[in-house]
């Protein structure tokens, strides 16, 4: 990429509560969170709120395998609603204009990994629906001349899947397959990324998944979407530049409105929230989530 690097600083509060409600007491199991940014250069956090209702009996925090921040809330009581109300306000550097500094060798595609770094990305090599893996797809962003840049194959792939594809809202838990979405021409933030996760990686690129939140500045409702929830995006790794953002819902190229969260290789290593309840199945009544990321002025998303 080309061009002068822009940076800005925001001081943004994210607000998440998840509700969940039944129609008779039931108990609760071991619940786990991911509300947590993950801190870094460009993020920083100021200060962070967690209420739960009705009150865990134990709440603890640990790392996870790929260094998340981890809430595991355990529960002595029965109820008939259980709700997270997570706010967390955090000083966010973005780039809007990234230029990225890849290393000679790996700024054409296709390139080799440094072999002392290899072994790190195995995980992130793996396709995991090797019977449904979009190679066919993602080799049509290839030049026919057998050499392309490498930059160039990663953002026609993010704005391809914006074009090519219909976005749809959806707080149901699972993903689809990267072939379903293929096959049906729409998806969720998070079957967007798992598809260009695959399909990069069927290339033999690394790729991982990140969950978390996007801001949707004032003005660019619908050019932006994946406001008012959980947002998903994937990571490239370059070498010379490290993990970079590719956001396919909205074709955005860094951290621009990204908020990170949860990285993993697998969509479900990284839920925002999961846990069980004790009692009939027919208990549930249903669940709501409701996000909502504000700048210092007051704007919401």
């Amino acid at each position: 990429m080309n061009g002068t690097t822009r940076s800005s600083m925001r001081l943004l509060t994210v607000r998440h509560v998840t509700t969940y409600r039944y129609s008779k007491p039931v108990g609760l199991g071991e619940h786990r969170m991911m509300f947590r940014p993950r801190e870094s250069h460009d993020l920083r956090l100021v200060k962070t709120k967690l209420d739960i209702a009705p009150q865990p009996a134990d709440l603890r925090w640990l790392h996870d395998v790929f260094d998340n921040s981890v809430a595991i809330a355990t529960f002595d009581d029965t109820t008939l609603e259980l709700r997270f109300d997570s706010t967390v306000t955090l000083e966010h550097l973005e780039t809007a204009l990234p230029d990225y500094k890849l290393e000679v060798g790996a700024q054409t595609y296709p390139f080799q990994y440094p072999e002392d770094e290899r072994p790190d990305l195995l995980g992130a090599l793996m396709c995991r629906y090797p019977g449904d893996a979009p190679g066919p797809w993602a080799a049509g962003f290839l030049s026919p001349s057998g050499s392309t840049g490498t930059m160039s194959l990663l953002q026609s792939m993010t704005r391809g899947i914006k074009e090519q594809f219909t976005y749809v809202r959806r707080n149901e838990k699972g993903v689809q397959s990267p072939g379903e979405t293929l096959q049906r021409g729409q998806g969720s933030c998070r079957d967007f990324a798992l598809l260009m996760m695959e399909a990069v990686r069927s290339l033999g690129l690394a790729a991982r998944f990140v969950s978390g939140y996007i801001f949707v500045p004032d003005g660019q409702h619908p050019a932006t979407v994946g406001g008012g929830a959980t947002h998903a995006w994937m990571q490239v790794y370059l070498p010379g530049a490290g993990w970079v953002d590719f956001d396919p819902t909205n074709n955005i190229v860094g951290n621009r409105n990204l908020i990170r969260v949860a990285v993993a290789w697998d969509p479900q290593q990284a839920l925002p929230l999961w846990g069980s309840f004790i009692g009939s199945t027919s208990s549930f009544c249903g669940m709501e989530v409701e996000v909502n990321v504000t700048e210092d002025n007051g704007s919401a998303s």
